[in-house]
């Protein structure tokens, strides 16, 4: 294992999830010391409300001393159209899936400053190419903010040394996406120009690359993990 990676804090929101999960699997295995950021995880946050972001950033910082790698995994995805959406419903979806990752940007970034060395990856979708249907117009809305924040973000950090990028995941099967029918998997797989299904690993394995030294050339950018689904 790689010296440099052994003292690396890793933070992973949603990492009680499946592919928030396997990000946490993977980044241990490289060396990194993992911390979820969840309900439920190492350090508890409710990534929709402001102030206990900030106050789990906090505790972060001071019980583990540094964050060198910052992945935003968890997502709000409620199933809302234009004619039903509430506005309480649809600012909580754009509070978890990008209000939230700002506000630990703004706490985590100033130590990757100063050490000249950060990474932010954030888990978007390829949804926001190709929008399968109108019940997800609030995840759908966030991910593209949260691609263009990354983006953006990218211009701004670059020169401390701080990389931002992206993955967009295909329809992957995890407990989120249960709801879909067979069939929808099968249409999605047959539309890939590497027809196999998608795991929850197969983002973990991006993630892992863009975390690592193998990956300094690479910020601002946005890696499609869904089969070549978009090239159809």
């Amino acid at each position: 294992m790689a010296d440099v990676s052994t003292s690396r804090v890793a933070v992973v929101t949603g990492g009680d999830g499946a592919i928030g999960g396997a990000i946490v699997r993977e980044l241990a295995r490289l060396g990194h010391r993992v911390v979820v950021l969840d309900r439920a995880g190492d350090v508890a946050c409710d990534l929709g409300v402001e102030q206990d972001v900030r106050r789990a950033a906090a505790e972060v910082l001071e019980t583990y001393g540094r964050v060198d790698v910052l992945v935003h995994s968890a997502a709000a995805s409620d199933l809302v159209e234009l004619d039903t959406v509430d506005l309480a419903t649809w600012r909580r979806i754009q509070a978890v899936n990008v209000e939230s990752v700002l506000l630990l940007s703004q706490a985590f970034t100033p130590g990757m400053r100063e050490r000249g060395f950060g990474r932010i990856v954030l888990i978007t979708s390829d949804t926001v190419w190709k929008p399968p249907s109108a019940d997800l117009l609030g995840y759908i809305t966030s991910k593209g903010a949260l691609t263009a924040f990354g983006r953006t973000l990218a211009v701004g950090l670059g020169k401390d040394g701080i990389a931002v990028t992206s993955v967009a995941p295909g329809l992957t099967r995890t407990p989120a996406t249960a709801y879909q029918p067979d069939e929808a998997f099968v249409m999605a797989e047959a539309t890939q120009a590497l027809p196999r299904p998608l795991v929850p690993e197969d983002v973990a394995a991006t993630v892992g690359f863009l975390a690592s030294e193998a990956a300094e050339a690479l910020t601002g950018q946005v890696l499609t993990v869904d089969g070549g689904s978009l090239l159809r």
